[in-house]
């Protein structure tokens, strides 16, 4: 018992001396841990703060640095704001120097002008007494009222101004003139000489010549028959009368007038007359003056240089053949047209193509003036409009004549080409009836106007002269006049080209010895 007891306080002993040895090292070990521990974060908290205080230091340097660099900019900032206001106020120096010298100057010419004034109202004054005085001897002199001698010498004032003013207008209207007619000589001249068709005045010949008047009887036929059927095949109208061998066709249809000649040239050729054979021939004869009016189109476009027109255009055209004016033929007068425009356009700078086709097409409406109501012009627009012509075109074709208003120079260029065409010696013959009544018409527009003496129309009422009485018509009156003449003429008459109008005016002293 007393060894087991003493074991079991030496097993407790032993259990608390081992207990008390770990708790012993145990602690040993935490406090060396910890110990250990603290040394490293000690070392690591003095590295932490040398490097903040390295990162302070540099940041530091850095706003020095930069303070520094600001505070210089800012003093050169400062600096040159300062002399830029120093300049400033130099020229404000000067500029108020300079306005305060101006201001003396004005000062003095103030007052020189002063002086000058005084001295002007003076001399206006002396002025305005000596004039009193003149006008007061005036009226003693020539007993009339200040109204009366002012009226006088307006009058005198109009009469030498309107004297001076016709010289003037007549020598700017002069010099215009002598330029536009140089330019215009050059470019005409120029243009028909490049015009090198053939210029024949070709008639519609409605006369057949029959070999015998033994034909004339074959022709009317048996009461009348073969006559009656040929008229009625032809449309035409056949007059056998006395002339010697031959027989007159008649229609104002130039194609059905030509078409009734071929056939009835054809039936006299062969002999064999009776209604059967005038229906054949005069189908035959149609059908060949068809042929001939489409290849007369085809060729006069070809002429004219003008392409792209279409088969109804081109078979009006050549309808033109057998329609003549004045004795000109009308498609020889359409293809010289088109020529002359089309070369003046060239030489003014207008469009040639344009110029050309108008020119062609221009009298398009006399191939149906006489089968539709209407002037030619405005026919032959009517035509080019219907069949696609270009607007210009047909703008041209409607103007020639001044129907409508022109509008650009191509219209001015065909009236133009139609007028030298239509105009130039041989172009066209003029019936003496027609001719005496166009030379009474001119006459008469020119005595219609007041203050004219008389008139004479010269060089085949080319011109026309007016005498003026010179007590009612003045100098600036007497322009005035030829050019209300002119516009007179131009409204009321229809002739070739152009026609000068000249007022004279002349002054004549006369007196007698006795």
């Amino acid at each position: 018992m007393e060894y087991g007891l003493i074991g079991t306080i030496q097993v407790v002993a032993l259990i608390l001396g081992g207990g008390l040895a770990g708790f012993l090292l145990g602690r040993y070990y935490y406090q060396t841990t910890i110990a250990k521990r603290d040394r490293e974060e000690s070392a690591e908290a003095r590295s932490i703060l040398e490097d903040a205080r390295a990162e302070a230091r540099e940041i530091v340097l850095s706003a020095k640095s930069e303070g520094i660099a600001l505070r210089q900019e800012a003093e050169q900032e400062i600096k040159e704001q300062r002399e830029a206001l120093l300049q400033e106020v130099r020229r404000n120096d000067k500029r108020r120097a300079s306005l305060e010298e101006r201001s003396d100057r004005l000062e003095q010419r103030e007052q020189r002008l002063s002086k000058r004034q005084s001295s002007l109202d003076k001399r206006s004054n002396e002025l305005q007494q000596a004039h009193e005085k003149q006008m007061a001897e005036l009226e003693r002199i020539s007993q009339l009222t200040p109204a009366e001698a002012k009226e006088l010498l307006l009058q005198e004032v109009e009469k030498a101004a309107r004297q001076d003013m016709a010289r003037t207008i007549r020598a700017i209207e002069d010099q215009a003139r002598e330029k536009a007619d140089e330019s215009a000589r050059k470019i005409v001249a120029w243009t028909v000489q490049r015009i090198a068709t053939d210029h024949v005045a070709d008639l519609v010949v409605s006369a057949v010549p029959l070999p015998s008047e033994e034909m004339k009887g074959r022709i009317i036929g048996r009461n009348g028959r073969n006559i009656r059927a040929f008229e009625q095949a032809a449309g035409v109208d056949v007059i056998v009368d006395d002339t010697p061998e031959a027989v007159t066709i008649s229609c104002f249809d130039s194609v059905r007038r030509e078409t009734a000649r071929r056939a009835m040239a054809k039936l006299v050729l062969d002999g064999r007359i009776h209604p059967a054979r005038i229906e054949k021939l005069v189908a035959d004869a149609k059908a060949d003056v068809e042929r001939d009016i489409k290849e007369a189109g085809e060729s006069a476009a070809i002429d004219a240089g003008v392409h792209g027109l279409r088969p109804e255009i081109t078979r009006m055209l050549g309808r033109l053949r057998y329609r003549t004016s004045y004795g000109q033929n009308q498609l020889h007068h359409a293809v010289e047209t088109a020529h002359i425009a089309g070369l003046m356009a060239a030489e003014l700078g207008a469009n040639v193509d344009i110029s050309k086709t108008a020119g062609l097409l221009h009298d398009l409406g006399k191939a149906v003036d006489h089968e539709v109501e209407g002037t030619h012009a405005a026919l032959g627009a009517e035509v080019c409009r219907r069949y696609g012509m270009s607007p210009a075109v047909v703008q041209a074709v409607a103007s020639h004549h001044h129907e409508v208003d022109q509008e650009t120079v191509e219209d001015v260029i065909v009236e133009v080409a139609d007028a030298i065409s239509g105009a130039r010696p041989g172009a066209r013959r003029e019936s003496l009836e027609n001719y005496l009544r166009r030379i009474k018409t001119l006459e008469e527009v020119a005595n219609s106007f007041d203050g004219v003496a008389e008139s004479f129309a010269l060089q085949a009422g080319r011109e026309v002269r007016i005498i003026v009485k010179p007590e009612e018509v003045d100098d600036l009156a007497a322009m005035q006049l030829s050019k209300q003449v002119a516009k007179k003429v131009e409204e009321l008459m229809q002739y070739p080209g152009q026609i000068k109008v000249t007022v004279i005016r002349e002054m004549r002293a006369v007196d007698y010895a006795k």
